[in-house]
């Protein structure tokens, strides 16, 4: 990795093609312009509720696996965001949309949604605070770029598109914020790292990045 580049820019470098199978997916595509079918923004909703509450338990081990006061702060917040704020308005919006509370309660994880969340923790477990951060680093970051890539797009429709408050929430100056607060953590951890490290880094991102791909997929095919 060349001394002025980034870890994040450098791992989406070293993964490119799936890195742009996941920012460019048919879901992302067909939601931007206005044509994803209902049931499966729906089915995406609904699992991406399940996907949250790991999302928590994941922040939970961010406290656990931090080393000073500073990162486990950090990690509290995100935390207590995903809990106290993240949950609940995702739950009004799957309202919104025709799912109610007992009905996301009540729902099994399709296999995607096993598959990627079991990863982040395992990683986490497995490895340390740069590990986990490296499978949380395409959700968080990864969304902000699909805005932003959304937003480019000449055949992205805002008015009237029924996916544009989705859009609009990843646009945000309060999400870009976060995704910023994000990236320079990963690349504070990710200094002066010998190669077999990045090597191994590269690797749970690359992983973590088609897990991704596979849950817009799980969405696109309506799968279980």
């Amino acid at each position: 990795m060349s001394a002025n580049k980034s870890l994040y820019e450098h791992l989406k470098a070293q993964c490119a093609d799936d890195w742009n199978a996941y920012i460019e997916h048919d879901f992302v595509r067909q939601l931007g312009q206005g044509t994803l079918p209902k049931e499966c923004f729906q089915h995406y909703l609904k699992q991406d509720y399940l996907f949250l509450i790991q999302f928590s338990r994941a922040w939970g081990l961010a406290v656990f696996k931090s080393e000073d006061l500073d990162s486990m702060r950090y990690a509290q917040a995100g935390l207590n965001a995903m809990l106290d704020i993240e949950i609940g308005l995702h739950v009004d919006y799957c309202r919104d949309w025709g799912v109610d509370e007992a009905q996301l309660r009540a729902l099994p994880e399709a296999s995607a949604t096993v598959a990627y969340t079991r990863y982040v923790l395992d990683a986490g477990f497995a490895g340390d605070l740069l590990d986990l951060h490296v499978a949380l680093a395409p959700c968080i970051l990864g969304y902000a770029e699909i805005a932003n890539w959304l937003a480019a797009q000449p055949d992205t429709v805002r008015e009237g598109n029924p996916y544009n408050a989705w859009i609009e929430m990843y646009l945000s100056e309060e999400y870009q914020q976060a995704a910023n607060t994000e990236r320079e953590l990963l690349d504070k951890l990710g200094q002066q790292l010998p190669a077999d490290r990045i090597a191994a880094l590269e690797k749970r991102f690359s992983t973590a990045t088609r897990m991704e791909v596979s849950f817009w997929q799980m969405g696109l095919d309506l799968a279980d």
